[in-house]
């Protein structure tokens, strides 16, 4: 043969699926978007098509659902471990799963009566998480998406490589934009260890992101990506890294360019008061920051695998 089967895998993709959960009048609600893929003794059924050792991805789809009401959606980590675990441990074929998802919000409507049931989607970003495990060890990697944000100041851009093609005035005030997608990678990996409270150490990651780029005066983008990945790294498990839950995280910055609109030709001063926004074409900065000592496992595209 001259020809042989490399890395594969196979599952169900982009399963939606809501849950409420009815206590009187309040109602809660968890909104996922859950992908399955699962990898194991699978040469048979490329070589010669025999579905001997198949789960049929239908059955992936209908496990989460039917887990979704088993044993409900405490947090988008927690049910894609629910899920990977079964898959592994109910299967001889299967050796790995990998389980990714996505959490949409909703924000509650507040109302004067006395229903609690009405909701609006949220305009926060989407909550990712992405899970492996291979009967021994977890891999537990979270994250969001599209998180918007803006400075509309304490951002400069001065003293860059200049060649005959650069155009680009220097700026020492500058509005500085993104849109930030980040995945980090969480130390805990094996069962009877104490494992992270998934939805705080989620919220923790989130704040911090967000005070590094409030906090930090930036001269480049990449200067302000550094500090939203040390603060995250630094600070998991609690203020002063106590517990260092998180060991790696990996961010995308699109810079969300703004220019100052020339208003001479009217007769006008534009004093930092009115931009273009352009959304495209834009620069996009990615880096990975490690904790001291740890390796570095989260894909350069995983950002990109959506």
């Amino acid at each position: 043969m001259s020809t042989i089967l490399g890395q594969n895998s196979y599952g169900k993709s982009e399963n939606r699926v809501v849950r409420i959960v009815r206590e009187g009048p309040t109602h809660h609600i968890k909104d996922l978007t859950v992908s399955i893929a699962l990898s194991g003794d699978m040469d048979e059924v490329h070589y010669s098509g025999s579905n001997a050792g198949v789960l049929p991805t239908d059955t992936a789809k209908n496990t989460v659902y039917a887990f979704a009401k088993e044993h409900g959606i405490d947090s988008a980590e927690q049910f894609g471990m629910r899920l990977a675990r079964h898959f592994v441990t109910s299967q001889p074929g299967l050796r790995r799963a990998r389980v990714q998802v996505e959490e949409h919000a909703w924000e509650r409507v507040e109302t004067t009566g006395p229903t609690c049931h009405s909701f609006v989607r949220s305009g926060r970003e989407t909550r990712v998480g992405r899970i492996g495990y291979d009967g021994e060890r977890w891999e537990i990697v979270s994250g969001l998406q599209d998180l918007t944000v803006l400075n509309s100041t304490d951002s400069e851009f001065r003293g860059y490589v200049k060649d005959a093609y650069t155009t680009l005035e220097e700026t020492s005030d500058r509005i500085l934009a993104t849109e930030i997608s980040a995945r980090w990678r969480y130390r805990w990996s094996r069962d009877g260890e104490p494992a992270p409270d998934w939805d705080r150490a989620y919220e923790r990651a989130r704040t911090n992101i967000l005070r590094a780029f409030a906090g930090t005066y930036s001269r480049s983008l990449q200067q302000t990506l550094y500090a939203m990945g040390s603060h995250v790294i630094e600070r998991s498990g609690g203020e002063g890294g106590e517990g260092g839950e998180v060991d790696e995280i990996r961010l995308s910055l699109p810079n969300k360019h703004h220019f100052l609109v020339d208003l001479t030709p009217f007769g006008l001063t534009n004093d930092h008061e009115v931009y273009l926004a352009a959304d495209r074409p834009y620069g996009l900065i990615e880096a990975t920051v490690l904790r001291a000592g740890a390796p570095a496992r989260i894909p350069a595209d995983l950002l990109r695998d959506r």
